[in-house]
């Protein structure tokens, strides 16, 4: 009688063991609210390629189902595919009308070209642009997203987007 009690406590405490580690393998639910989890995800370039002013009113859209996980050129095929399995949907393709996925890049201001017109500041949604009016402009590249956002309303086409050296 004593051997089967102790073959059952040991028995207990063996399943006991087995089910705390299956426990510790499941991994608690993500308390934020979708949209913020969607966000987590996007590549906060804030380049409106997506058609939205940024990264966060597109990951709202998401939540909300007003718009498709596959609208972000800078987040890529990793972007999406990341999106699919939050949501649980199924990947798909980039979709073209949004652009293509390059290589990250980031903004180059040529200081012997620039004029000092700001244009470029004001449309930088990362300020990664400093600079002040009548003088040359530079770019903190740690900060710059390469959004390529700056390139349309600089008068010289002084800005280029390069690859960041490594």
């Amino acid at each position: 009688m004593i051997e089967i009690v102790a073959l059952l406590a040991g028995l207990a405490a063996v399943f006991g063991f087995a089910l705390r580690r299956a426990a510790a393998r499941v991994p608690a639910p993500d308390p934020r609210p979708l949209a913020e989890r969607i966000d987590a995800l996007l590549p906060q370039t804030q380049c409106g390629q997506c058609r939205y002013a940024g990264c966060r009113p597109y990951a709202d859209a998401i939540a909300a189902g007003d718009a498709d996980i596959n609208q972000c050129p800078p987040g890529g095929a990793a972007g999406i595919r990341a999106l699919a399995a939050l949501l649980g949907r199924a990947e798909k393709p980039l979709d073209p009308a949004h652009g293509v996925e390059a290589p990250r890049t980031v903004a180059l201001i040529d200081e012997a070209v620039c004029i000092g017109c700001t244009k470029c500041i004001q449309v930088c949604p990362t300020d990664a642009i400093l600079g002040a009016p009548q003088t040359m402009h530079s770019v903190l590249s740690d900060e710059c997203t390469g959004c390529g956002l700056c390139l349309v309303p600089c008068p010289v086409d002084c800005i280029a987007l390069i690859e960041p050296s490594r």
